[in-house]
């Protein structure tokens, strides 16, 4: 036991120090053999390296070879143009060369021509003195006497022959003056063909069925009170089965109150509120008719660069009567006369036909004075900028002002002419609609009146006023007050009754 003890103490350093020394040899091998595979990595990158400058090197001298040779191409072609343009300067310059020769020719020509046209006008102007004095000496007058005998004697016979002609034109004048102003007349009115109208004051909407009065009635009147008081219509709900008549003068709210509740009645939703929202709906839809209807007029008849607010004005006139004639159609017919007119005549026809449109434009306006329809059309055309022949025309129309011009009587006898056709006007509804605008004008004349409405046939005067200017107690003298002007101004069959409505609004939103 005592020898293996020994054994294994001697053969355990010797197999270490041998362990170590095998370590140590196979790591020696190991960093040989990386420091070879990294020469020889080295060794190929360096001949790698060397390659690709090679290459890059005969690249580059291949592209500044390509390059030379473009810059010498280049070279050579503008070479060839430069040549060819310096051809083409030396061609031009010899043509020019050859020019200024054959022009310094012509002016060696002129020079001669000219000195010979000197020498003949010396030679004439010695013959015409020496005729002129023998002539003188002949006659025994000198050159002005005869001059002024000869222009007096020319002067005299213009004048009889000028007589002449002067007599026999008046003389064919007087024959046929007669005869060509019929044949233009009626040469005009066969060529006019214009519809007369006659609009009514009353219009009705068809209902569903009979359940839609009470709708349109509403909880206590409330829905027809709202729709007669937004319009200023009468709205009149009777026995005739399914159908609401409409009445009122004013043709503008009997449209709007018509197309309002013709829109309630599809819709089905009928109460103030929506009554309110379609109103003013209907009431936009119906400016823009008016424009458009200016508009489309102006066309027609070739009339340009009129202001919006003539052509505004215009268009209020398709809804307007007068004498039972329609004003639009009639201030259109009017200038289809003027031009006729004006043409078969030899005046302008262009303005006459403008001045003949806006005779009537004063019809669409409102006023609170006393002025008439031409004097109102008259300031409009004025302030819009219109020429003052134009103004004339409708100033002079009625005979107001003198006319100016032949254009403003062309106007007069066109607008006599559309008024006198069998038909065309109804003294009776003129003078109906002329009266219930007066009730309208005399109510509107007070302070704290906002807006007034005549309906009824003229039987109630329906007014709203300001309910922060006017009170309850004011509201009362009001009416009265209202109704003494009435009777001290107008003259009317059986009695007129007002209404003074005055409410207070409050709007406010919940969001």
């Amino acid at each position: 036991m005592g020898i293996n003890l020994w054994v294994m103490v001697i053969t355990l350093p010797v197999g270490l120090l041998l362990g170590w020394i095998v370590r140590w040899l196979y790591a020696r091998y190991q960093l040989s053999s990386s420091e070879q595979k990294a020469e020889r990595v080295k060794q190929e990158a360096v001949k790698e390296a060397e390659t690709k400058r090679k290459e890059m090197l005969l690249e580059a001298k291949d592209q500044l070879l390509r390059d030379r040779n473009n810059q010498e191409r280049d070279l050579r072609e503008r070479r060839a143009e430069l040549q060819k343009f310096e051809k083409r300067l030396q061609q031009k310059e010899d043509n020019l060369e050859k020019k200024l020769q054959g022009v310094e020719q012509q002016v060696q020509a002129f020079d001669t021509r000219e000195q010979e046209l000197t020498k003949r006008t010396t030679e004439l102007s010695a013959k015409e003195a020496f005729m002129q004095t023998e002539v003188e000496r002949i006659s025994g007058l000198t050159a002005e006497e005869a001059k002024r005998i000869i222009v007096q004697k020319m002067e005299n016979d213009a004048k009889h022959d000028a007589q002449v002609i002067m007599n026999k034109i008046e003389q064919d004048a007087v024959t046929n003056a007669e005869r060509r102003a019929r044949d233009i007349l009626v040469t005009t009115l066969q060529r006019v063909a214009t519809e007369v109208t006659s609009e009514v004051t009353v219009t009705s909407v068809s209902l569903p069925n009979e359940e839609m009065k009470g709708r349109i009635i509403g909880r206590e009147g409330r829905n027809i009170r709202t729709l007669e008081t937004l319009t200023g219509v009468d709205v009149i709900i009777d026995d005739t089965p399914e159908a609401v008549v409409i009445s009122c003068f004013d043709p503008i709210r009997k449209t709007i109150a018509k197309a309002s509740l013709e829109r309630l009645i599809q819709d089905g939703r009928i109460h103030p509120a929506r009554i309110e929202e379609v109103v003013n709906k209907v009431a936009k839809e119906i400016n823009q008719t008016i424009y458009e209807e200016g508009e489309r007029v102006c066309f027609d008849l070739g009339i340009h660069n009129l202001s919006q607010e003539l052509v505004k004005a215009l268009g209020r006139l398709h809804f307007r009567t007068s004498y039972g004639q329609n004003v639009l159609a009639h201030s259109k017919e009017v200038a289809i006369l003027a031009g006729m007119l004006a043409a078969e005549i030899g005046l302008d026809r262009d303005l006459a036909r403008r001045s003949a449109l806006l005779h009537d434009i004063g019809k669409g306006m409102e006023s609170e004075g006393d002025e008439n329809h031409a004097e109102l059309g008259a300031e409009l055309a004025k302030k819009m900028g219109e020429e003052a022949k134009v103004v004339n025309g409708i100033a002079a129309h009625h005979n107001d002002v003198e006319p100016s011009c032949p254009e403003s009587v062309l106007v007069q006898i066109a607008d006599a002419i559309s008024a006198s056709r069998p038909g065309a006007r109804r003294e009776t509804l003129d003078n109906y609609i002329k009266r219930l605008e007066g009730l309208e004008n005399i109510a509107t004349s007070f302070p704290g009146v906002d807006k007034c409405y005549a309906i009824q046939a003229g039987r109630e005067v329906r007014i709203i006023v300001n309910n922060e200017t006017v009170n309850d107690v004011q509201a009362r003298e009001l009416a009265k007050d209202i109704a003494k002007k009435i009777e001290s101004d107008l003259h009317y069959p059986g009695r007129i009754k007002i209404t003074i409505i005055r409410e207070t609004r409050v709007v406010e939103y919940a969001r």
